[in-house]
């Protein structure tokens, strides 16, 4: 019928020594390493020796041992048999009424794999001989993206087209294993010594999901920097790798259904670097300065250019200079009668670092909306 959990959770030396004959994973798996045959343990005193055969065919009576972060599939003429995604010792039987078909747990695989499982289960009696297969459900690493060329997205605060070459890297996690193995694996690793590793150059089925991911950036930072709550800034992306992560997986999800019919998530992502386009780096550069100029930081910046232009008046001109600049008072016009400094004439009206200052100024004043201050910086940006 199936399995029987003989222990459930963590397994160590004393059950390796009731069991001097069982399957489990292979020695110095990579990191990356999604899906492999079961292999079996020979013992020795209750410890391990043989851990080079590839055979994964159990039969009546087998033990299996299921580490912590790995799944365990059993298979009959291409058709899944068996899961047991609960870490702990099983043992293969055909044909006890209380064994089990199904071990999933109480996690995030609970209700993803149960549907899975009604939808593609065994339908008769399993045979004698199973094959077993171990799927990792660990978050795989070192899975990367990048782009060759510029890639475009509308942007939400610069309200204008932007682009970007960017590079990172993505920790991928099977989150269904009945789907990855149905609908994505190729049928050459559901063999003996074969490994299905994400970041193997060789894997074809790997190289489309790069292509996929490549494909996902430009929506996937679109809908990041057009977030409200993530404050549109494409320069947070680098610093919030759940936060973009999650956009990344919603934009695959969207283009190429991996979570609904592959079983697959991204978990997290690292940007190693983004290079903006030329017209991009100017915007960001126009924005800064505009942003330095705003609230209190403008009022500081203007009042050091006052107090600089007075104190570089008073040098050059004595108080004649300082008569010109129009902040001498009284009718004699001496020194011992000077009134509070004015600001220096306005800039040439063309200047746009002065258009968004003084609407700054009247946003805080209360005589404009954040609406018209918005409509305002637009037009003086050019946008």
């Amino acid at each position: 019928m199936g399995l029987i959990q003989a222990v459930k959770g963590a397994v160590g030396g004393m059950l390796g020594d009731q069991w001097k004959d069982f399957y489990t994973v292979p020695d110095n798996l990579p990191s990356t390493a999604a899906l492999f045959s079961a292999v079996p343990r020979g013992t020795n005193a209750g410890r391990g020796s043989n851990t080079h055969a590839s055979s994964n065919i159990i039969t009546n009576g087998s033990k299996i041992v299921v580490p912590e972060g790995y799944g365990l599939l059993l298979f009959q003429d291409g058709k899944i048999t068996g899961l047991a995604a609960e870490a702990g010792g099983y043992e293969w039987r055909s044909d006890d009424i209380n064994s089990k078909s199904i071990f999933s747990g109480d996690g995030l695989l609970d209700p993803l794999v149960k549907q899975s499982w009604e939808r593609f289960k065994f339908g008769g009696q399993p045979g004698a001989q199973q094959m077993a297969i171990f799927v990792s459900l660990k978050e795989l690493p070192d899975n990367r993206f990048g782009t060759q060329s510029e890639i475009y997205w509308d942007d939400g605060f610069l309200n204008t087209q932007v682009g970007a070459v960017t590079r990172g890297t993505y920790t991928l996690k099977i989150v269904d294993p009945i789907l990855f193995v149905k609908n994505f694996v190729p049928a050459t690793y559901l063999q003996p010594g074969q490994v299905f590793d994400f970041t193997d150059i060789d894997n074809a089925a790997a190289s489309q999901l790069f292509n996929e991911v490549v494909g996902s950036l430009a929506p996937a930072f679109s809908a990041y920097t057009n977030d409200p709550s993530k404050g549109n800034r494409i320069s947070k992306i680098q610093m919030d790798s759940l936060g973009f992560a999650k956009s990344l997986s919603e934009a695959v999800e969207n283009g190429y259904q991996w979570k609904s019919d592959r079983g697959l998530a991204i978990v997290k992502t690292a940007i190693i670097s983004i290079e903006y386009d030329a017209n991009t780096k100017e915007l960001l550069k126009t924005v800064q300065r505009a942003d330095a100029l705003a609230g209190a930081r403008g009022n500081s910046n203007l009042q050091a250019s006052v107090a600089q232009g007075f104190q570089s008046a008073g040098e050059n001109g004595g108080a004649a200079g300082i008569m010109g600049l129009g902040i001498a008072g009284g009718a004699i016009g001496g020194l011992g009668s000077l009134q509070q400094p004015v600001a220096p004439p306005a800039p040439p009206a063309d200047d746009p670092i002065a258009k968004l200052k003084k609407a700054k100024e009247m946003l805080d004043l209360g005589l404009i909306t954040q609406a018209d201050y918005d409509a305002m910086k637009a037009k003086a940006l050019g946008l």
